[in-house]
Protein backbone atom coordinates (compact mmCIF):
# COMPACT_ATOMS: atom_id res chain seq x y z
CA UNK A 1 0.00 0.00 0.00
CA UNK A 2 2.35 2.71 1.23
CA UNK A 3 0.08 5.65 0.32
CA UNK A 4 1.76 8.80 1.63
CA UNK A 5 -0.52 11.84 1.88
CA UNK A 6 -0.44 14.84 4.17
CA UNK A 7 2.65 13.64 6.03
CA UNK A 8 0.99 10.35 7.00
CA UNK A 9 1.66 7.04 5.29
CA UNK A 10 -0.70 4.04 5.38
CA UNK A 11 1.32 0.81 5.51
CA UNK A 12 0.73 -2.86 6.18
CA UNK A 13 1.85 -3.73 9.68
CA UNK A 14 3.97 -6.80 8.95
CA UNK A 15 7.15 -6.26 10.94
CA UNK A 16 7.09 -7.08 14.68
CA UNK A 17 7.69 -3.44 15.66
CA UNK A 18 4.84 -2.29 13.37
CA UNK A 19 2.51 -4.91 14.86
CA UNK A 20 3.48 -3.70 18.34
CA UNK A 21 2.68 -0.11 17.35
CA UNK A 22 -0.72 -1.22 16.05
CA UNK A 23 -1.35 -3.21 19.24
CA UNK A 24 -0.57 -0.11 21.31
CA UNK A 25 -3.07 1.89 19.25
CA UNK A 26 -5.77 -0.80 19.63
CA UNK A 27 -5.27 -0.80 23.41
CA UNK A 28 -5.45 3.02 23.41
CA UNK A 29 -8.68 2.80 21.38
CA UNK A 30 -10.19 0.28 23.80
CA UNK A 31 -9.29 2.42 26.82
CA UNK A 32 -10.86 5.50 25.21
CA UNK A 33 -14.20 3.77 24.63
CA UNK A 34 -15.18 3.84 28.27
CA UNK A 35 -16.72 0.36 28.14
CA UNK A 36 -15.28 -3.11 28.55
CA UNK A 37 -14.98 -5.06 25.32
CA UNK A 38 -15.53 -8.41 27.04
CA UNK A 39 -18.56 -9.00 24.80
CA UNK A 40 -16.10 -9.06 21.86
CA UNK A 41 -13.63 -11.41 23.58
CA UNK A 42 -11.09 -8.57 23.57
CA UNK A 43 -8.74 -10.21 26.09
CA UNK A 44 -8.35 -13.25 23.82
CA UNK A 45 -7.87 -10.97 20.81
CA UNK A 46 -5.06 -9.04 22.51
CA UNK A 47 -3.40 -12.19 23.83
CA UNK A 48 -3.06 -13.52 20.27
CA UNK A 49 -2.71 -10.19 18.47
CA UNK A 50 -2.63 -9.93 15.47
CA UNK A 51 -3.79 -13.52 14.76
CA UNK A 52 -7.41 -12.50 14.05
CA UNK A 53 -6.13 -10.24 11.26
CA UNK A 54 -3.49 -12.51 9.72
CA UNK A 55 -3.24 -13.26 6.01
CA UNK A 56 -4.45 -14.78 3.85
CA UNK A 57 -7.93 -13.59 4.86
CA UNK A 58 -7.01 -10.57 6.95
CA UNK A 59 -4.62 -7.66 7.25
CA UNK A 60 -3.54 -4.91 9.60
CA UNK A 61 -2.85 -1.35 8.47
CA UNK A 62 -0.93 1.32 10.34
CA UNK A 63 -0.99 5.07 9.71
CA UNK A 64 2.39 6.57 10.53
CA UNK A 65 3.45 10.19 10.61
CA UNK A 66 6.72 11.98 11.21
CA UNK A 67 6.47 11.35 14.94
CA UNK A 68 5.24 7.76 14.93
CA UNK A 69 1.97 5.87 14.66
CA UNK A 70 -1.25 7.88 14.46
CA UNK A 71 -3.90 5.32 13.49
CA UNK A 72 -4.75 1.76 12.57
CA UNK A 73 -7.41 -0.46 11.03
CA UNK A 74 -7.81 -4.20 10.62
CA UNK A 75 -9.64 -6.71 8.43
CA UNK A 76 -10.64 -10.21 9.44
CA UNK A 77 -12.62 -13.01 7.83
CA UNK A 78 -16.02 -13.86 9.33
CA UNK A 79 -17.35 -16.52 6.93
CA UNK A 80 -16.77 -17.46 3.29
CA UNK A 81 -17.23 -14.26 1.28
CA UNK A 82 -17.79 -12.16 4.41
CA UNK A 83 -15.24 -10.03 6.27
CA UNK A 84 -15.24 -7.45 9.03
CA UNK A 85 -13.50 -4.12 9.48
CA UNK A 86 -12.21 -3.82 13.03
CA UNK A 87 -10.21 -1.49 15.27
CA UNK A 88 -10.38 1.61 13.06
CA UNK A 89 -8.77 4.25 15.24
CA UNK A 90 -7.06 7.61 14.78
CA UNK A 91 -5.39 9.40 17.67
CA UNK A 92 -7.33 12.46 18.81
CA UNK A 93 -4.77 15.07 17.75
CA UNK A 94 -4.78 13.67 14.19
CA UNK A 95 -8.54 13.55 13.67
CA UNK A 96 -10.31 15.78 11.18
CA UNK A 97 -7.66 15.21 8.49
CA UNK A 98 -9.38 12.35 6.65
CA UNK A 99 -7.16 9.62 8.13
CA UNK A 100 -10.10 7.51 9.25
CA UNK A 101 -11.47 7.56 5.74
CA UNK A 102 -8.06 6.72 4.25
CA UNK A 103 -7.68 3.76 6.61
CA UNK A 104 -11.23 2.58 5.88
CA UNK A 105 -10.63 2.84 2.13
CA UNK A 106 -7.41 0.83 2.48
CA UNK A 107 -9.39 -1.90 4.26
CA UNK A 108 -12.12 -1.81 1.59
CA UNK A 109 -9.54 -2.05 -1.18
CA UNK A 110 -7.91 -5.04 0.51
CA UNK A 111 -11.30 -6.75 0.99
CA UNK A 112 -12.07 -6.34 -2.71
CA UNK A 113 -8.62 -7.67 -3.63
CA UNK A 114 -9.31 -10.71 -1.44
CA UNK A 115 -12.65 -11.09 -3.27
CA UNK A 116 -14.93 -10.75 -0.29
CA UNK A 117 -18.58 -10.21 -1.29
CA UNK A 118 -19.52 -8.15 1.76
CA UNK A 119 -17.97 -6.37 4.73
CA UNK A 120 -19.45 -5.80 8.15
CA UNK A 121 -18.48 -3.53 10.99
CA UNK A 122 -19.85 -2.57 14.36
CA UNK A 123 -19.65 0.64 16.32
CA UNK A 124 -21.09 2.17 19.44
CA UNK A 125 -24.18 4.36 18.99
CA UNK A 126 -22.27 7.23 20.65
CA UNK A 127 -19.53 7.18 17.98
CA UNK A 128 -21.23 9.63 15.64
CA UNK A 129 -18.14 10.32 13.51
CA UNK A 130 -17.61 6.58 12.93
CA UNK A 131 -21.27 6.11 12.00
CA UNK A 132 -21.07 9.05 9.60
CA UNK A 133 -17.89 7.67 8.06
CA UNK A 134 -19.30 4.20 7.47
CA UNK A 135 -22.58 5.53 6.09
CA UNK A 136 -20.63 7.90 3.83
CA UNK A 137 -18.79 4.87 2.45
CA UNK A 138 -22.10 3.17 1.68
CA UNK A 139 -22.53 0.87 4.69
CA UNK A 140 -26.15 0.10 5.57
CA UNK A 141 -27.52 -0.77 9.03
CA UNK A 142 -28.06 -4.47 9.65
CA UNK A 143 -31.54 -5.33 10.86
CA UNK A 144 -32.25 -6.89 13.21
CA UNK A 145 -29.36 -5.63 15.30
CA UNK A 146 -27.49 -8.08 17.49
CA UNK A 147 -27.88 -8.02 21.24
CA UNK A 148 -25.27 -5.83 22.89
CA UNK A 149 -24.22 -2.21 22.91
CA UNK A 150 -23.14 -1.94 19.26
CA UNK A 151 -24.76 -0.97 15.98
CA UNK A 152 -23.84 -3.20 13.04
CA UNK A 153 -23.47 -2.21 9.39
CA UNK A 154 -22.80 -4.02 6.13
CA UNK A 155 -21.49 -3.05 2.70
CA UNK A 156 -21.84 -5.19 -0.42
CA UNK A 157 -18.46 -5.14 -2.14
Amino acid sequence: MGAHTGGVEIIRATQPWQVQQARTLVLEYAAALGIHLDFQDFTREMRGFPADYAPPGGCLFLATGDHGPVGCAALRPLAPGLCEMKRLYVRVRHRGQGLGQRLARAILEEARTLRYAAMRLDTLPTMHAAIGLCQGLGFQPLVPALAGPTRRFELKL
